[in-house]
């Protein structure tokens, strides 16, 4: 496993095991079990997502210590208030069975951001996250922050994959000394991405799958990674690419894949927005 150094002197394992869309309690447990068995020391997981606990239970009982294990999880923005961010961090805690979680998220820029990221620097000073970072973050969004807090996110975590490359925002965080993370690496399958004839003739020349060029590619452009699996022959496959270097020109061709289009929903629309977290953020008024 590689590892990078975040702004605030931690390290983090580059390739990891994110449990997105895994609501069944079981499965999502099961799975964790499994990527800590085959090797992933990483484990992305958020409130939102429902399987806090099934986590935290593979955790307890991995044989995998747990000062080795890096446990991110995220916050809502329906707890996107100081008190209920307080509140939000220590249910993590308590849903995972942790002392301490290695990286805390605010998931998303909307709500009363700047209330919730101060709960965030607070529980890091109380020793309950080591480090603290945003999730789907503009950078505009990302300055804004920077602009209004003496402390500066160690991750941003985006949605990145060959369809959607966010180059510019990749480009922003490192300048700024912020870890980019790739979430959908794989863009859920779409568009054929695990057939592209393009991304095939890649991996032929180095005897790997289009999964693996793609995870490739994403690790030599600096940034964490979090594939996302329920099959342990795939899980083992994904952490299988660090024996192999894309070329120059390779890497290339991979940039000339991107379609600069969300595969889920743009961000920055207010309809979406409206759509997707608006009952969540009049919550807070009620």
């Amino acid at each position: 496993m590689e590892y990078v150094t975040l702004n605030d002197g931690h390290k983090m394992p580059q390739l990891g095991f994110g449990v997105f869309q895994v609501p069944d309690l079981s499965q999502a447990e099961q799975a964790v079990s499994d990527a800590l068995e085959t090797g992933y020391r990483l484990i992305d997981t958020a409130a939102a997502y429902g399987n806090e606990e099934a986590v935290g239970a593979a955790i307890k009982k991995s044989t995998v210590d747990r000062d080795d294990i890096f446990v991110t999880s995220k916050l809502w923005v329906d707890h996107f208030t100081y008190e209920k961010a307080t509140r939000g961090i220590d249910d993590s805690l308590t849903k995972l069975g942790l002392d301490y979680l290695d990286l805390y998220l605010l998931h998303q820029p909307y709500g009363d951001v700047a209330g919730a990221w101060r709960a965030l620097v607070d529980a890091q000073k109380a020793g309950k996250i080591k480090s603290i970072g945003v999730s789907n973050f503009a950078p505009d969004q990302v300055m804004n922050l920077e602009l209004m807090s003496s402390v500066k996110p160690a991750v941003n975590q985006i949605e990145t994959s060959p369809w959607f490359q966010e180059t510019d925002a990749v480009e922003f965080a490192k300048q700024q000394g912020i870890q980019p993370e790739a979430w959908a690496p794989f863009a859920e399958g779409k568009h054929g991405i695990f057939a592209n004839e393009t991304i095939a003739t890649i991996g032929q020349k180095y005897g790997k799958a289009n999964g693996q060029v793609i995870l490739r590619w994403l690790l030599q452009r600096g940034i964490v990674v979090i594939p996302k699996s329920v099959h342990k022959a795939r899980m083992a496959e994904n952490l299988d690419v660090f024996d192999f270097e894309l070329s120059d020109a390779d890497m290339t061709t991979m940039n000339g894949l991107d379609k600069n289009e969300s595969q889920f929903f743009d961000h920055r629309d207010p309809a979406a927005i409206e759509s997707i977290f608006g009952q969540s953020l009049k919550a807070l008024r009620d």
